[in-house]
C-alpha cells in the first residue's frame, strides 16, 4: 500500500507541474476579487502569510460558497473540504468530524481538531468541542488547516478549523433569513451590520426547530452571536459574544438487525429513558491587536476570553447535571525583519486555559432526576502553553524554512463528594512538539512542501475516569492513562493557477498530499458492564493521500474533484475483551481503524447564469461516495459503502437597496439508505445510526442596505 501511494502521488505531481508549466501566469491584479490570486490566512503560523508560502495543507470556504443552501449544522459548510470526513448523528449535534484518523474515536463531539471561532478557542481547554454557538448564516469564510499544529496550538494532532464572522461588509444592512425542509425543519432569524470609518458590528438572532427524520430526535435552539470591531490608531479592538439555548431528543444507536429492519427508529432505551441534552451556555471575548511601529515591523495581539456552560443530559444509567465555568488568554508577538540579508518572520507566545465545575450524576427516572445521587464531583484542567515560531527565506520569493516548537502543562483535578472511599486526584501531564517544515515555490501559483512533527492528544476529562481494571482503583483519576504521541509526515503539492483572459481552464486550484504517521500510546477504548473507559492499548500506522482540484473549464463553469485514499491499522494492539466468562486477552494487530473509509469521492459541479446585471443565480450538483468502514476494533462488522448526491438552484436579485436570496434544493435525491455515524465499539453492537434520507429544503434571505 506504501508503495501505491507513493507512485500516485508523484504520478499527480508530474502531471500538475505540466500543466503549470504550459499555462500562462497571473497578469496583475485583473479579476483578483473573484480568483483572489493572493489569498491569506492566520491559521498555519498564527499571523498573516499567503497560503501559496505555507508548508500546510490549506483550504477555505469563501462568502462566495455560502451565499446560497442550507445552514443547518457544520456539515452542511464543510462537507467540501477534501480530507475531512464528517459524521452527524441528528441535526447540528455530536458532529463527528475526522482529519487523518484524529476525531474517530469520539463518539460524542469532536476530538484531535482544533475549533476556532474568529481565533477564539471553541474547543474547550481538554480538547472537546460540540459546535452549537456558531451563527452558520453570518459567516464571511472558513479556514481549515489539516496535519499536525501540535507545535502552534494545544490538542491539535488532525488540525485547525476557523470560523470567522462576516464583518467585512460594504454597507449597513438588516436581513432577514429564512429555511424551511422536510422532517419539521425550520430557521429564522436576523442580522444586523452597521459600520463607520473607525467601527464595524455584526448581531444575529437565529431560532432552529427540528422535527427529526428518526423517532425521538426532535431538537431546538436560540442562538444569538455578535462581534464588533473598533480601530484605535495602529490597533484593532474586537469583542465577541454569543449565547445558546437549546434542547436535543437523543434516539440512541441500532444493532445491525434494528438497522435493517428500520433505521428510522430509535432505540427502546432510549425513548424509556428519554435520552437527551439541555444546553444554556454564554461566551465573550475581548482580542486587542497592534501594529508597534509604524513599519509594521512589530505585533502585538492580547486576548481573554470566559464563559459558563449548563448542561443537564440523560442517558440509560443516569440523569446527569454539570456546570462548567471556563476562562482564557493568549498573548502573541510577532516581528518581521531581516536575517542574514534575507526576510524573517519570529512569532512567540503563550497560551491559558482554565475548565471547573461540579458534576453530579443521579439516577434517571425514566427521562427526570431521581432522588438518589450516584456521583458527585469537581473537576478541573488547567493548560498553560508557549509556542515559536520562526519563518525563514532560505532564498527570496522560492523558498522557505520554518522551526517551530510548544510546551504544554496540563493540570488535571477530580475531588469526589459521592461515593465515599475514593480518593481525590490529579495528574500533571508535560510535553514539548516540535516541527521541521520546507515549502519550495516553482512558480510564483505552484509550491512543494513537506514537514515532520511530533504531535500530541492529551486525554479529555471524559476519558480520565478511572476503571476497575487500573493500578490503584481508589482513585478517581485513571492513573495508568497517558498522553497519545504521533510522528507525522507529510509532502504535498499545491497550486493556483489564474489566467482570467483564457475562454479554456481560467482556473486551476489543486492540491496532493501525502501523510505518513505513527501513532504511539493511542487512547482506544473498551467496555466492561456497559460503561466505557480509555486506555493507552495501541500503536498505529497511518498512510493516505489527500487531492483536491478545483477548476473553471469554460466561463460560468466551476468543477471540483476531491479524492482521499487512506490505509489506517493498528501495528500493535494487545485487547482487552469484555465477555460473559469475564476479562480475556484478544490481539487486533493489523486490524484496520474503525470509522474510516478507505476511499471518500467528492465531485461537485457549479455553472452560475446571469440573467440581468441586477439578477444572477447558481446551479449545482454535488455527489459523493464513501467506501465502507468497520465499525469495532474487533473487525467483526462492517458498513456498506454507499454514494448519494444533491442538487440546488438559487437565484440573486438585487434592487436599489433591496437584495434577495432564494434556493431551492434537495439532498440525497435517490433516497440512499446508509450508516451516517458510527458508534464505534459499543459493547450491545449497537453501532449504527441512519443519514439523512431524501430532503426537500428551500430558503428565501431578504436583505436592506441602510
Amino acid at each position: 500500500m506504501y508503495n501505491k501511494l507513493i507512485i500516485l502521488l508523484f504520478t499527480l505531481s508530474f502531471i500538475f507541474l505540466s500543466i503549470s508549466s504550459i499555462l500562462p501566469q497571473e497578469k496583475g491584479e485583473k479579476d483578483s476579487l473573484k480568483y483572489e490570486i493572493q489569498e491569506v490566512t492566520i491559521l498555519g503560523t498564527r499571523t498573516v502569510e499567503k497560503i501559496i508560502d505555507l508548508p500546510f495543507s490549506v483550504f477555505r470556504v469563501d462568502k462566495e460558497d455560502l451565499l446560497y443552501g442550507i445552514k443547518e449544522s457544520a456539515k452542511d459548510i464543510l462537507t467540501d473540504v477534501p480530507g475531512l470526513f464528517l459524521q452527524s448523528r441528528y441535526g447540528n449535534q455530536d458532529l463527528k468530524i475526522s482529519i487523518r484518523g484524529f476525531g474517530t474515536r469520539s463518539n460524542s463531539g469532536i476530538r484531535g481538531v482544533k475549533i476556532l471561532q474568529d481565533g477564539i478557542p471553541e474547543s474547550e481547554p481538554d480538547g472537546e468541542t460540540i459546535i452549537d454557538d456558531i451563527d452558520f448564516n453570518s459567516l464571511g469564510t472558513v479556514e481549515v488547516v489539516k496535519g499536525n499544529l501540535s507545535s502552534l496550538y494545544a490538542n491539535s494532532p488532525g488540525g485547525i478549523i476557523n470560523f470567522v464572522s462576516d464583518l467585512y461588509f460594504p454597507y449597513d444592512y438588516s436581513a432577514l433569513i429564512n429555511q424551511v425542509g422536510r422532517f419539521g425543519y425550520r430557521q429564522n432569524g436576523f442580522k444586523l451590520g452597521l459600520k463607520n470609518e473607525n467601527n464595524r458590528f455584526l448581531l444575529s438572532y437565529n431560532y432552529r426547530n427540528l422535527d427529526g427524520y428518526r423517532q425521538h430526535s426532535n431538537e431546538y435552539q436560540h442562538l444569538v452571536n455578535a462581534a464588533y470591531e473598533g480601530y484605535l490608531g495602529r490597533g484593532t479592538i474586537t469583542i465577541l459574544g454569543n449565547f445558546v439555548n437549546g434542547l436535543n431528543k437523543l434516539p440512541g444507536s441500532l444493532t445491525k438487525d434494528q438497522f435493517d429492519a428500520d433505521p428510522f427508529q430509535a432505540n427502546p432505551l432510549a425513548i424509556s429513558f428519554d435520552f437527551k441534552r439541555i444546553t444554556k451556555k454564554g461566551r465573550i471575548g475581548i482580542k486587542y491587536k497592534m501594529e508597534i511601529d509604524e513599519a509594521e515591523k512589530n505585533e502585538i495581539e492580547v486576548t481573554g476570553y470566559g464563559g459558563i456552560k449548563e448542561l443537564e443530559s440523560a442517558d440509560n444509567l443516569n440523569y446527569i447535571i454539570s456546570t462548567r465555568y471556563s476562562l482564557g488568554s493568549f498573548i502573541r508577538y510577532t516581528n518581521r525583519s531581516e536575517l542574514f540579508s534575507r526576510n524573517n518572520v519570529f512569532t512567540c507566545g503563550m497560551d491559558y486555559a482554565y475548565q471547573s465545575g461540579p458534576v453530579s450524576d443521579f439516577d434517571n427516572m425514566f427521562g427526570n432526576k431521581g432522588i438518589s445521587v450516584q456521583n458527585e464531583y469537581i473537576e478541573s484542567l488547567s493548560n498553560v502553553g508557549f509556542y515559536m515560531l520562526n519563518h525563514f527565506n532560505i532564498i527570496p520569493d522560492m523558498f522557505d524554512l520554518f522551526l517551530s516548537g510548544r510546551f504544554d502543562r496540563n493540570v488535571y483535578e477530580r475531588n469526589i463528594s459521592i461515593p465515599f472511599g475514593f480518593a481525590d486526584t490529579n495528574r500533571i501531564f508535560q510535553k514539548f512538539a516540535p516541527k521541521i517544515a520546507l515549502n519550495y515555490k516553482l512558480s510564483p501559483s505552484v509550491a512543494l512542501y513537506t514537514s515532520y512533527g511530533i504531535g500530541f492528544d492529551f486525554p479529555a476529562l471524559s476519558e480520565l475516569a478511572n476503571t476497575p481494571l487500573s493500578s490503584n482503583i481508589k482513585y478517581s483519576i485513571n492513573p495508568d492513562l497517558n498522553v497519545e504521541k504521533s510522528e507525522n509526515f507529510e509532502f504535498g503539492i499545491k497550486g493556483n493557477i489564474i489566467t482570467p483572459d483564457r475562454d479554456f481552464l481560467r482556473k486551476l486550484s489543486f492540491e496532493f498530499t501525502f501523510f505518513d504517521y505513527v501513532i504511539s500510546n493511542e487512547i482506544v477504548s473498551f467496555v466492561i458492564n456497559q460503561t466505557t473507559y480509555f486506555r493507552n492499548a495501541a500503536k498505529t500506522n497511518r498512510l493516505g493521500i489527500e487531492a483536491g482540484l478545483k477548476s473553471e473549464p469554460f466561463k460560468s463553469m466551476e468543477l471540483t474533484l476531491n479524492y482521499t485514499i487512506t490505509d489506517f491499522k493498528y501495528l500493535n494492539y494487545p485487547a482487552l475483551i469484555n465477555t460473559p466468562l469475564g476479562i480475556t486477552n484478544d490481539d487486533y494487530s493489523g486490524n484496520f481503524v474503525p470509522s474510516v473509509p478507505g476511499n471518500i469521492l467528492n465531485f461537485i459541479l457549479n455553472y452560475e447564469f446571469e440573467i440581468s446585471d441586477n439578477i444572477s443565480g447558481l446551479l449545482q450538483w454535488d455527489c459523493d461516495y464513501i467506501s465502507s468502514m468497520w465499525v469495532n476494533d474487533q473487525n467483526s462488522e462492517r458498513t456498506s459503502s454507499y454514494f448519494y448526491a444533491n442538487v440546488m438552484a438559487g437565484m440573486n436579485c438585487s434592487f436599489n437597496n433591496f437584495n434577495a436570496v432564494l434556493y431551492i434544493g434537495e439532498g440525497n435525491i435517490f433516497d440512499k439508505r446508509y450508516s451516517g455515524f458510527i458508534n464505534i465499539n459499543d459493547f450491545n453492537g449497537q453501532y449504527y445510526e441512519t443519514g439523512e434520507p431524501r430532503n426537500f429544503y428551500s430558503g428565501l434571505n431578504i436583505s436592506y442596505n441602510l
